[in-house]
Parts: structure tokens; sequence; C-alpha cells
């Protein structure tokens, strides 16, 4: 769990466990991120964000949780609040291989590993990276599984990350429920869901009149993950923008690429125009069908 250099926080989690992400990931923009786990009391995640909502700093916090908990000795719970201030505890009866490291707004905390190196090789890992704060987490997970990882194997993975107040960096709320390598499976999803933030910002540029601004957001979505893994809908989507735009030209070699994914996308067509996406331009329906078409 981190607080990166932006304010954004966010925590990552791999576990052989089912649906970790559930239980584990607790994170509120601009209050903090928190991470139950060991043998959890789900509950401590919301009242822990809930204590630092109202400025508590972290080890009151944690202590707050512990205070009175018949099972503290087997708890595991990491808390980073929006100033980046760290608390982290480790019952003493968590299964072996367990513990957990710290660093400036970050920390670590593992528990059934495979071995003892695996926690440290997560702090440097998050340490080394310069990346964005989802990709630093990943990079943490990652090292994770290099030295080992659970004990068990693996099952499910999660990833929470919100921006800081104000701020248009992407967000993630993504699990792998059951997965034979969730932590492969979480990148991509983390991929995909950064192409369809940059499709999210040009849909809000082309209404707010910057096509241009809208058109770049649309190439790097576009370029960031194959026309397959989206079933054609990134380029679809910024082809259909950009026509209605007034941008033909640029939006055709969209569309084909769409048309060449799946046939399906210019029965479309009529529907937009009722809904007023497209304008009712029989030239530019069949240049945009036509494309379609080409494609397919």
């Amino acid at each position: 769990m981190a607080r990166d250099a932006s304010g954004a926080l966010g925590v990552a989690v791999q576990s052989h466990w089912f649906n970790v992400g559930a239980i584990v990931p607790w994170v509120e923009a601009g209050v903090g991120a928190v991470a139950v786990q060991s043998i959890p009391e789900p509950a401590h995640g919301p009242r822990a964000l809930a204590l630092l909502r109202e400025g508590i700093a972290p080890k009151e916090v944690l202590r707050r949780l512990l205070d009175g908990d018949p099972q503290t000795a087997y708890r595991q719970i990491g808390i980073v609040d929006a100033a980046g201030r760290v608390a982290v505890h480790t019952g003493e009866r968590c299964i072996a291989e367990a513990g957990h490291a710290t660093g400036e707004g970050v920390a670590v905390q593992a528990n059934l590993m495979d071995r003892a190196t695996v926690w440290p090789a997560m702090l440097r890992a998050y340490e080394a990276s310069q990346a964005d704060l989802a990709e630093r987490l990943l990079v943490a997970l990652e090292a994770a599984e290099a030295q080992g990882g659970d004990l068990r194997g693996r099952q499910s993975a999660a990833i929470v990350v919100r921006p800081a107040p104000g701020g248009d960096g992407p967000g993630f709320d993504l699990r792998v429920e059951d997965h034979p390598e969730p932590v492969d499976e979480l990148r991509r999803l983390v991929l995909l869901g950064r192409a369809y933030h940059e499709l999210n910002r040009g849909d809000a540029l082309i209404a707010a009149g910057d096509v241009d601004a809208a058109s770049a957001a649309y190439a790097r979505a576009t370029a960031m993950v194959p026309d397959e893994a989206t079933g054609g809908e990134a380029p679809f989507w910024a082809g259909i923008a950009l026509a209605g735009a007034g941008r033909v030209e640029e939006a055709l070699p969209y569309l084909r690429r769409a048309g060449g994914v799946d046939g399906r996308w210019g029965r479309l067509l009529p529907r937009l125009v009722r809904s007023r996406l497209l304008p009712d331009d029989p030239g530019l329906l069949d240049a945009v069908g036509r494309a379609l078409r080409e494609g397919g």
C-alpha cells in the first residue's frame, strides 16, 4: 500500500485464496490506503478509513484497531494516509514466513511466504521504479513472485488506485478472482484499463470541443493494446467520435480497423444517428459504413 508524489493512493495484493480483492484492499482518495490480511477482520478496513478521514494519524488508527481485538496476534494490517505517514502491524502468530517493511509513503507486508526475502524485495522494487503508482505496485507484486511468493502458490490478485482529488491520472479497481497466473492477468487488465482511460479522456475532450487533444488521446488509447483486445471497440468509438466532429478522413482508418475485428459494428450506425452521436448525413454515413466493410 502506498502514496506517491502525485498524491495517488493504492493497494495491490496477491494470494492463494479466492477473491482476495474483496477483503484486503481499502482505499479512499485523499484519505488513505489500508490492507488487512493474514486472518483478517474485514471491518478493520472501513473503520481505518473512517478514522483517517477524521485526521487521526496511522499509528493511532492502528492502535485503535488492535485495542481489544482478541485476534491481534493473527492480524496483519498496513496503513498509509494522504500525507504519506505509515503504520504496519504483523502479529506474532501470523504464519511464517511473515513480516513487513516500510519506506517513504509505502508499506509492504506478507505472510505464508516461501521465504523471508519476499517483502524486502517488494520494497526494493517499488522504490526503484519511477513509474506511476499502479505500475510501481505491480512491480512490487512481481518482485514477490520472483522470490517465491506465497508458499501455497497463487490464485487471486487485486489492485485499487485512487488519484488525488482533482487529479486526472488513471484510477483502477480491478480483481482477478481465480486464475493460474493472477499477477500476469492483473497486469493485462491494468493495461486495458489505461487504454479505456484514454478513450474516456478523448470523449471528454470531444465534448469540450478540443478535437486536436481528443485525437491525440484516441491515438494513445488505440496504440496501447491490440484492436482484438477490445473487440474492435476502441478504434470504432475513436472513429465515430472523430467522424462526428468533422474529421472524417482521420476517422476512416480507425473504422477500417474496427471492421477488421468484428463485422457487427456497422449495425450500430442507424442507432447512433437516432441518438445524435452521428449526424443524419447520407454522405458521411456511406463513408463510415464503407470503411467498416472494407476493414472486414
